[in-house]
Parts: structure tokens; sequence; C-alpha cells
């Protein structure tokens, strides 16, 4: 994943919760923050997008915008978000379309078994769409402080 630094995002088309459709094109002109996440609802998961949720005011305050991207479908999108009051909109890529150009599909060990699934992961762009930091194989605790400090650097 760390080939992907100084590069642009990979071209894509997906919907998001609210059924719009979300371009490469949205991710320019704000510094973005984007997690790839396995499941809506699931422990790991909603630890993650409530860190991102409880750090939103820092977020803005640095001019970034942030999304969620799984495979899950609009209405669990819609159902996780309206559950966990989440302020940022989650994409929805069943395809993979993203996922796999980012590296954040493919194999992963859980509970001791091997398997295919979304590798938990951040990209941070800047306002260009231009990949400034990967963090592959995320672990949550700590995690958006570390994008925030990281953020922080990459402004000054």
């Amino acid at each position: 994943m760390s080939e992907l630094i100084g590069k642009k995002i990979p071209h894509f088309s997906l919907l998001d919760d609210q059924g719009n459709t979300l371009t490469q094109k949205d991710f320019v002109g704000k510094w973005t923050v984007l997690y790839a996440y396995p499941k809506d609802s699931t422990p790991g998961c909603t630890t993650e997008a409530c860190d991102f949720r409880d750090n939103w005011n820092r977020v803005k305050a640095l001019g970034a915008q942030v999304y969620g991207i799984s495979r899950d479908n609009q209405k669990s999108h819609q159902t996780f978000i309206a559950k966990q009051d989440l302020p940022f909109r989650l994409l929805s890529d069943p395809e993979k379309s993203l996922l796999l150009p980012l590296g954040a599909f493919g194999k992963k060990t859980m509970y001791g078994k091997e398997m295919d699934g979304i590798i938990r992961s951040t990209f941070l762009m800047d306002p260009q769409g231009v990949i400034r930091q990967v963090w592959p194989k995320v672990s949550v605790k700590g995690h958006v402080e570390e994008v925030l400090k990281t953020l922080k650097e990459l402004q000054s």
C-alpha cells in the first residue's frame, strides 16, 4: 500500500448511504480521510466510526472530510449511521472497485483462519486528490488520533 503514496486516488464511481454517486472528484478541494472497514455495526468497526464521530470537530477544524468505505449496502449504512449518529458519509463498494486498487481487500487472518476480506486501512489525501499517507492493517485504538496528528503535520 505504501506504493500509493504520491499517487492520485484511483478513478471510481460509488454510491454513498444516501444513494448519491461519488467519484474521485469529490475528494478534490479538501483534505480527505478515507477509511476502509470490514462491516457495519461490528464491534471494531463501530469503535472506529465512533472515534471519527467523537473527533469530528477536530477533523472539520483542519478542513478535512471523512468517508468510510465497506462492501455493505445503502440500507446497512443508513442503519449504522442512524444508530451511531455518524456525521460523515459511508460509501458502498460491493464489487470492490475501489477497495481492490487501494489494496484494502485481500487475504487476511481472522480468528486463526485465512480468508479474503476488507483489510482495515486508512488513506489520507491532500486537496489535489493525491494520497499522502496510508495506514495498512489499522489497529483501531488510538488510530484517529494518529490520523489527526499526521494531517496537522502535512498541513504545516
